[in-house]
């Protein structure tokens, strides 16, 4: 629970996001076709970078993932992928990813740069990621 509570904490700015912040940046157009990293989250259509940036408390990106998350949570998340943006759904979405890319395994272990690298695809704000970890550990008395 600690090592969600962290993760969540820094995707979301302290639980005060539930959308990626779109500039766009230069990463952030690598998720339009026909990038590889858009094939990779399925982004197959213009603006699908934007329309299907990360949302939820894990910040869930990419066409593929949110077709995916949908089906798994009954939601057509494709037509509305605002949904996301709410809090039950938000919350819905980001444990059925964890649950569904093993992340209680890295987290049971206490590799949680692995873990960083999981959420994230590398390590950015592993420094804020493991400051949230301290505390929630601390919360919880680990």
């Amino acid at each position: 629970m600690a090592a969600f509570i962290a993760q969540a904490g820094h995707e979301t700015l302290g639980f005060t996001l539930t959308r990626e912040l779109w500039g766009p940046t230069t990463a952030q157009l690598a998720y339009e076709p026909p990038s590889p990293k858009a094939a990779e989250l399925g982004n197959v259509r213009p603006g699908d970078g934007r329309r299907f940036r990360g949302r939820g408390l894990l910040q869930i990106t990419g066409r593929a993932n949110y077709a995916a998350c949908g089906h798994a949570l009954g939601i057509d998340l494709e037509t509305q992928p605002e949904q996301l943006e709410q809090a039950l759904a938000a919350a819905r979405a980001s444990a059925w990813w964890w649950y569904r890319h093993g992340c209680s395994a890295f987290a049971d272990s206490g590799d949680f740069i692995a873990l960083t690298k999981r959420i994230n695809g590398g390590v950015n704000g592993l420094v804020d990621r493991q400051r949230r970890w301290e505390i929630a550990k601390a919360a919880f008395g680990i």
